[in-house]
């Protein structure tokens, strides 16, 4: 009897847990309107970071871009990365710096230019140019609003700036993607 008992709570547990992850995916019932401090946020196992997907391709159905607010922690960075995608920031509160290869069409990133972004700021990242976000300020979060095209986002990760670009590691889906979206074998496009 108590067998058959567990056995219902963990069927009816996972059962649960399976519509609310699906809930979380889709788009119906979603209000228009939002009150961004009442959405789902998360650091994906990077300490430092809070994530939210504001607008996005897979939890409300956009197409061409997706809007994202982080907030970084004093000391807390992007790994190095890049993504075949362009994406816009506008730096909402906070100060750190942006380093940026701009030409990284090589045979890897290499030394990276170094740009101070504060409050007010607003930069973009081209097309598959490597770059890192770190803040920078020991006192204050960075806080910021990024918009990317494309989505849902494929990131390429390096461990430093000479890495080879065919070393870099495919993450996709992304952290955030990856409760609704299933991965599928991807290609490098640069």
């Amino acid at each position: 009897m108590v067998a058959c008992r567990l056995l219902f709570f963990f069927s009816s547990f996972f059962l649960l847990s399976q519509a609310l992850g699906a809930s979380q995916c889709s788009i119906q019932g979603l209000p228009l309107v939002r009150n961004i401090s009442e959405l789902p946020q998360d650091n994906y196992g990077r300490g430092g970071l809070a994530h939210i997907t504001v607008a996005g391709s897979l939890l409300h159905g956009l197409k061409e871009v997706e809007v994202w607010l982080q907030t970084f922690a004093p000391g807390s960075y992007t790994p190095i990365h890049r993504h075949s995608c362009e994406e816009v920031f506008f730096v909402l509160k906070g100060s750190g710096t942006l380093y940026l290869a701009s030409n990284s069409h090589g045979m890897y990133p290499g030394k990276p230019e170094e740009h101070f972004i504060f409050a007010n700021s607003t930069f973009h990242i081209p097309v598959n140019d490597a770059h890192q976000v770190w803040n920078t300020n020991e006192h204050e979060d960075l806080q910021v609003l990024v918009i990317i095209s494309r989505p849902p986002v494929k990131l390429f990760i390096y461990e430093d700036w000479f890495m080879p670009h065919t070393a870099a590691k495919l993450k996709f889906p992304y952290y955030w993607d990856e409760q609704c979206l299933q991965p599928t074998p991807q290609k490098d496009e640069l």
